[in-house]
């Protein structure tokens, strides 16, 4: 094997890589990869806008195994998608090991890695920890089914080599799911697991000790630099692919709730294990919780209500008494182990979010506080509950510490540059702007001296967006209203898809738009419709890519998950800019607080999200090097609003105009070629 010194560089070794794929080098791709390799070099944190066919994946992989074949160390590299996770481990990592095998002298490794959840704990479904399913579900139907599921999984046990459940298809449900699975607060451990030789989830952990490269997903990134417990290999460079997505991830995993159906789960599981009485105190206070929360109208809360300071104290109280019962660990048999451990983790979970919800308003000024607490709903028609959120108001403060202070971080996405810049995002990752960044420069005065250094690159697209698409708004209709899609924009969307003989993908920002959309017009228009929730979001995909005529309209998982390349999508149609609810409330704290830090509230958060999602949707036009069309948005505020310049920079750079006849003309004409 080569020793470092005689390695080849990363040209060399991009250029064997992009030949093994069948590819050919780009501009974009060369100046992608040499940027990740010189923030590896140096220790600099980069971003790296990478459009759709820049080949982005070879050119953060292959300086990424150059620096692990050179250092002897790991590099992660997460995903938020589960469609990349598979790109890379099944595709992608497979094809350039075997290509820069002669040149390193050995082939790298490489190992997917996800949370413990996500693969069978064989010791559960062997009866380590019989969990009632009623603890679950209350319809005896659905118990059975769940039965009948289990049993599909013990015969699954027997022939999967990685017991991961995305290989498992067809899937189960979540709650069937938790039947035979364990979070890491709840796995007993593979020195005391009478099976733990054949854990599926410390196989997943060995494979990727040992690996170059190892593809995991935000969540998990988040939960290893968030929540003190290692679960990612040791690492000092961290890629982060669909990095747009990162804050939204990283939000969710340190979003806490606390609803009372919770809490007596939790104390009829610890009541096989302690005196009744103690479980019972804790069944009491879930039940008051329940009666709190009834009372209290579904809001944000700006302090906490006197009732929830009992009944939140009465939980967190309860939950002790109950840990103190169960005592410390002590040598037993595995069974008993597994029933302590689920206890003891349920529990933790509800006094840590009691006592997180407790605190959360010691600091008086909302703009400075951690987290934002509010009172929500859920569950189906007829059977809502109430339930305590909370969620971090910022998690810039926890990047910046966690994850850009302990790694060399590469962050990358056809989507980072919104509004002609990075700074956006980057105050959201906790990073300065990139200005005060480079050169402590103009817009900041008093730079930080320990703020991360970063440095931001678009390297552009293959496409000849001005050439190829073209970007119409539609500047004559009103603005949108509250009441559903005008029959304006009902004609609007009709002439369209006629203009374009089908071939259309309608992006509509809630799924109540995109059904009356449907409605009114299958009658009317001569191509076939399809609509999101007739079939399975992926068979409608399937359907809609294959038929050329075929229109396919709905919400937000088709905003970024669509890559249709062809003549099967030739317009894309948006029906309006797709801000956040207004009354969401983490939304309006973040609002808020940036509003009282003398900032601009609407600007940082809701044209943000809007920016990310509208530059996300309109990437679906171009998905190949032939493709052509349009890219309509209904919404005239993109041309009239104030923010409509941050918006429209934040868009690939097509060839825009208000012309509906032009744009009518121009589908006709590709209908024809």
């Amino acid at each position: 094997m080569p020793t470092t010194t005689e390695l080849p560089g990363v040209a060399e070794l991009l250029e064997a890589a992009v030949t093994a794929v069948g590819g050919r080098r780009r501009e974009g791709q060369d100046a992608m990869a040499q940027a990740v390799r010189r923030a590896i070099a140096t220790g600099e944190h980069v971003a790296v806008q990478a459009g759709t066919g820049t080949g982005k994946s070879l050119a953060y992989l292959v300086p990424a195994i150059h620096h692990a074949v050179a250092k002897g160390a790991t590099v992660v590299v997460s995903t938020a998608t589960i469609a990349l996770q598979r790109q890379l481990v099944d595709r992608d990592l497979p094809r350039v090991a075997k290509a820069l095998k002669p040149l390193l002298g050995r082939a790298p490794t490489f190992a997917i890695l996800k949370g413990r959840r996500n693969y069978l704990c064989l010791n559960k479904l062997h009866g380590g920890d019989e969990q009632d399913p009623a603890d679950e579900l209350f319809d005896p139907f659905a118990i059975s089914a769940m039965g009948r599921q289990i049993k599909r999984l013990h015969e699954w046990a027997d022939t999967t080599d990685k017991g991961d459940r995305d290989e498992l298809v067809p899937g189960v449900p979540d709650s069937t799911w938790r039947q035979v699975s364990v979070t890491a607060r709840e796995c007993i451990g593979a020195a005391k697991c009478p099976v733990g030789d054949d854990c599926f989830a410390e196989r997943a952990r060995a494979e990727a000790g040992h690996a170059d490269i190892v593809v995991t997903n935000h969540a998990l990134l988040a939960i290893d630099a968030l929540e003190g417990r290692p679960v990612l290999p040791e690492h000092d460079v961290v890629v982060v692919d669909e990095a747009h997505e990162l804050v939204d991830r990283v939000t969710g995993v340190a979003t806490a709730e606390l609803a009372s159906g919770v809490v007596g789960i939790a104390a009829r599981r610890v009541g096989k294990l302690v005196d009744q009485a103690v479980a019972d105190r804790l069944a009491e206070a879930g039940e008051g919780l329940a009666m709190v929360l009834e009372d209290l109208p579904p809001a944000r809360w700006d302090s906490l209500p006197q009732a929830a300071v009992g009944a939140l104290s009465a939980v967190r109280d309860a939950a002790a008494a109950c840990k103190q019962s169960l005592g410390s660990e002590r040598r037993e048999d595995p069974e008993a182990a597994t029933g302590r451990k689920v206890a003891q983790a349920a529990l933790d979970e509800l006094a840590d979010t009691a006592v997180r919800l407790l605190t959360a308003f010691e600091e008086p000024d909302p703009a400075k506080r951690r987290d934002v607490v509010w009172l929500g709903e859920q569950g189906p028609d007829g059977a809502r509950h109430k339930v305590l959120r909370i969620a971090p108001l910022w998690v810039g403060g926890l990047l910046r510490e966690r994850l850009f202070g302990r790694s060399t971080v590469v962050l990358t996405s056809a989507t980072l540059a919104l509004g002609g810049n990075f700074d956006a995002l980057a105050r959201q990752w906790g990073l300065p702007p990139e200005k005060a960044a480079d050169t402590g420069g103009e817009n900041d005065p008093i730079p930080d001296p320990d703020a991360p250094k970063w440095s931001g690159l678009d390297v552009g697209s293959p496409f000849a967006h001005g050439r190829s698409g073209i970007l119409y708004v539609a500047k004559r209709l009103p603005p949108p209203g509250r009441d559903g899609l005008p029959p304006a924009y009902l004609d609007e969307i009709a002439g369209l898809v006629e203009a374009a003989g089908g071939r259309t993908l309608g992006l509509f920002s809630s799924m109540r738009a995109a059904k009356q959309a449907t409605e009114a017009l299958r009658g009317r228009l001569d191509t076939p419709l399809l609509c999101q929730g007739d079939d399975s979001t992926m068979q409608l995909v399937k359907k809609f890519a294959e038929d050329e005529p075929t229109s396919l309209f709905g919400t937000l998982s088709l905003w970024q998950g669509v890559d249709v390349p062809g003549p099967s999508l030739s317009c894309v149609i948006i029906d309006r800019i797709p801000f956040p609810r207004p009354d969401d409330p983490l939304v309006a704290a973040r609002q808020r607080a940036t509003d009282a830090r003398g900032g601009n509230g609407f600007l940082t958060v809701s044209a943000t999200h809007a920016a990310l999602l509208l530059a996300q949707g309109a990437g679906r036009l171009l998905r190949g090097m032939d493709d052509r069309g349009v890219v309509a948005i209904l919404d005239p505020r993109l041309a009239t609003a104030r923010y409509g310049g941050f918006l429209r920079a934040s868009l690939p750079p097509f060839w825009p105009t208000d012309d509906r006849e032009k744009v009518h003309g121009a589908l006709r004409r590709l209908r024809g070629a």
